[in-house]
């Protein structure tokens, strides 16, 4: 039995439920349905199901709902299966799970599935899987409202990201990673699990895993505008010259980077703060990892 939730707002016009049924009904599956219709669903749904014995949770929506399903299995056998159905869909990309809506049904109701532990992050009272970012990335996905990625799917972030470039703001960061201390000041802090940036298999840095057991803190600590608009062509498909911008930060000593497995971060002044596509109101950040914490289905010949 393969329990899906999904979240009606994802997608767009996709036919979701019809493409569910071509994959699982050729295969024989039992399949069912439960839809989230305000915050906290998908964590209450993936947990039910797992307690009634499904053999996987699946869910369709985007990062943040992956997020909240996931929460739901933290410390459970059943396997979560993520179905893209978001504007970034960075888990996926993060994992090698295919993008394609009916390749990832194929996937979770393959006889052989491959699974992965991957770790969990928790920011103050919420889960994250991805990163919690503070200042400049936040001040993007605030610009990125639901009504313009309605209009324009992924190019909302670049539009966001174009109208950040023209008032960037610093900030001194007071960082605590298990009993360090630490203060700089930057344009952006994040505290983070995956380093994938869900643009062209780009990576923050190729050290950084999501089964790693630790969480990697972040820095940019000045505004390099002309890499910064770079990086927004290559969101719009120049992305061969993005390895070589980061090289060309980190060489400038644009970047701090530190890792641990308990983290607080202060800004002063207060900037926005992120984690996973959802905005945070808050003016301290605390984090830990939760190493293994999830199980979810993958490609088999998917890279660690």
């Amino acid at each position: 039995m393969i329990h899906v939730i999904i979240n009606p707002a994802a997608g767009q016009n996709t036919p979701v439920l019809a493409i569910l049924n071509s994959v699982f009904q050729p295969a024989g599956i039992p399949w069912r349905v439960s839809i989230t219709q305000q915050a906290g669903d998908a964590q209450k749904q993936a947990q039910a199901a797992a307690q009634e014995g499904v053999d996987v949770v699946a869910v369709y929506g985007g990062d943040g709902t992956v997020v909240e399903a996931a929460s739901g299995l933290l410390d459970a056998d059943t396997p979560l299966a993520v179905l893209p159905g978001g504007t970034a869909n960075v888990v996926a990309q993060e994992l090698g799970i295919p993008l394609d809506l009916a390749a990832a049904c194929q996937l979770a109701a393959a006889p052989q599935r491959h699974v992965r532990k991957i770790d969990m992050g928790t920011v103050n009272d919420d889960y994250f899987l991805l990163r919690v970012g503070m200042g400049t990335e936040a001040k993007i996905i605030q610009g990125a409202d639901r009504e313009l990625k309605n209009q324009l799917g992924f190019l909302a972030y670049v539009w966001a990201a174009a109208q950040s470039l023209s008032a960037v703001e610093t900030a001194t960061y007071h960082i605590t990673i298990d009993d360090r201390e630490f203060t700089v000041e930057g344009i952006t802090c994040a505290v983070i699990n995956s380093g994938n940036m869900g643009v062209g298999n780009l990576r923050i840095s190729p050290t950084i895993q999501i089964d790693d057991g630790l969480l990697d803190v972040v820095v940019i600590k000045n505004a390099n505008l002309a890499a910064l608009a770079e990086i927004i062509g290559n969101v719009t498909g120049l992305a061969e010259t993005a390895a070589g911008i980061l090289e060309q930060w980190q060489i400038e000593k644009s970047l701090q980077r530190w890792t641990g497995k308990k983290i607080s971060v202060r800004a002063e002044p207060v900037q926005a703060i992120q984690f996973d596509g959802e905005l945070l109101e808050t003016s301290e950040i605390r984090c830990r990892i939760l190493p293994g914490a999830v199980n979810i289905v993958t490609p088999a010949d998917a890279q660690s």
